[in-house]
């Protein structure tokens, strides 16, 4: 494990010269600030949103690697100034699917730093957050000795077909996509790092019905106390070393653990999944987003008799979804 480390340390390390700082301002982040890091491709239309959302929250920084846009993702971000950004038009499969590149910007600026890695479509939830930044949740944190913070990855949609009600820029999502499953999920260890596999959800019932093993994961370990020795090896799945995917309890109680609120099932998915179908850069020939394209031409409803409507973070923890543990 500790040399399968390494060499994720040094592939982020060659693939650096693939960025190219378009603005960079992290001069302006102080020691304790908290970073975002997101790696975007054409998600203008999300940005104004999401940007609000964690500046509320508590984020001081954001660094994004904009992977060659051409919707105005680059001018929307060079206009805000607490984002570094940089820009790459390298293959994002050959970067590990990103990893590569977030990893040399985590290394570089975040050491030391408790940073949230998360795409533009997932929204950060955890106990209290509705009274409480994410400050409180960070020094605590840090208080009880823990790097790394789990979460559940939870599917949003709305309760008719989704290319009905149109998404705006700065709108809300959860407006629109306020419905998610409370049940219908499956749960594994994985032996080899460690990490919970979640699986199940809307997407599997709907998009992967008949193959629900190769639905998408739904485990991430999002908030970490980072050192410039980490690295992500799966998405935000799984990191090294090992002892940052244990995010829950062994020997019975709860870790305390947070959601993340997934607004990928809007009208914006269709030609989200046309156009990643074309350019095939995502994980298993793009195999994911080919069965998005294939049952959104049916015009599928998500919402059932099961479905839950989204009140807070302690409807989640009422459901088993997520815990407060021992955050009082």
């Amino acid at each position: 494990m500790r040399l399968r480390r390494k060499r994720r340390l040094l592939r982020c390390l060659r693939k650096r010269r693939e960025l190219k700082a378009i603005q960079n301002n992290t001069s302006d982040i102080r020691p304790q600030d908290i970073l975002l890091m997101s790696v975007v491709r054409n998600e203008c239309i999300r940005l104004p949103y999401f940007l609000d959302y964690y500046r509320k929250l508590g984020i001081n920084h954001f660094l994004f690697v904009d992977n060659n846009s051409d919707d105005g993702t680059r001018e929307f971000l060079t206009d805000q100034p607490d984002v570094s950004l940089w820009w790459t038009d390298a293959s994002y499969k050959s970067s590990t699917y990103g990893l590569d590149w977030s990893n040399y910007l985590l290394r570089t600026y975040a050491h030391k730093h408790w940073v949230l890695t998360v795409d533009p479509d997932e929204f950060f939830v955890y106990p209290f957050c509705d009274t409480r930044p994410i400050r409180a949740l960070t020094d605590w944190l840090d208080d009880t000795s823990v790097r790394s913070f789990g979460t559940m990855l939870i599917d949003m949609y709305p309760e008719g077909v989704v290319e009905d009600t149109p998404y705006h820029a700065g709108q809300n999502p959860f407006e629109i996509a306020p419905w998610f499953d409370s049940g219908n999920y499956m749960i594994a260890r994985n032996p080899t790092y460690g990490n919970l596999w979640i699986q199940g959800g809307a997407r599997a019932r709907v998009f992967f019905h008949d193959t629900p093993e190769k639905a998408p994961a739904l485990n991430k370990i999002p908030l970490v106390k980072w050192h410039r020795r980490y690295a992500y090896v799966s998405s935000t799945h799984a990191l090294l070393p090992r002892g940052l995917n244990q995010v829950y309890e062994e020997r019975g109680g709860e870790k305390t653990s947070g959601a993340l609120l997934h607004a990928k099932l809007i009208d914006t998915l269709g030609n989200k999944a046309r156009e990643e179908l074309s350019r095939s850069q995502h994980y298993r020939a793009s195999g994911e987003y080919r069965a998005y394209a294939e049952h959104l031409e049916n015009k599928p409803v998500f919402w059932n008799n099961w479905s839950e409507k989204y009140i807070n973070w302690r409807q989640l923890e009422i459901l088993g979804m997520m815990s407060k543990g021992n955050w009082a």
